[in-house]
């Protein structure tokens, strides 16, 4: 089976990383490509691995992270996951003539399923 959903696993800290890399081990539609550990590394990596969403560290809720912004404008068709284990908080980014958010439920299901739900296009709803 070809694996449909291709993940870029850049978190901070490394049990965060790690977590999310078990999530999608055993899911038979979700192929890592890559795995980060520096933010400064994340563009790159998008460039030569060409995901379709990347799973990033989110510090502030309230606010969008710098480097979303940076991902969206250069690769538009990128979806970003930013998980804020602090806050219990996850925001699903994506583009089409404006970047957009969207709350979703902080779990490895909430994640799952935004994945697979989301995964080339907005929210359903």
């Amino acid at each position: 089976m070809q694996k449909a959903i291709r993940v870029l696993v850049a978190n901070q800290p490394r049990l965060l990383r790690e977590l999310m890399l078990s999530t999608f081990a055993d899911q038979p539609d979700i192929e890592i490509v890559g795995e980060v550990t520096d933010e400064s590394e994340i563009p790159a990596k998008v460039s030569t691995t060409a995901p379709n969403f990347v799973v990033i560290a989110l510090d502030d809720p309230s606010r969008r992270p710098a480097i979303c912004d940076d991902l969206l404008r250069e690769h538009p068709h990128l979806r970003v996951i930013a998980v804020a284990t602090r806050k219990e908080s996850v925001i699903y980014y994506w583009a089409s003539l404006d970047i957009h958010a969207s709350n979703i439920e902080a779990s490895e299901e909430g994640i799952l399923n935004t994945l697979r739900s989301m995964s080339f296009a907005g929210p359903k709803n």
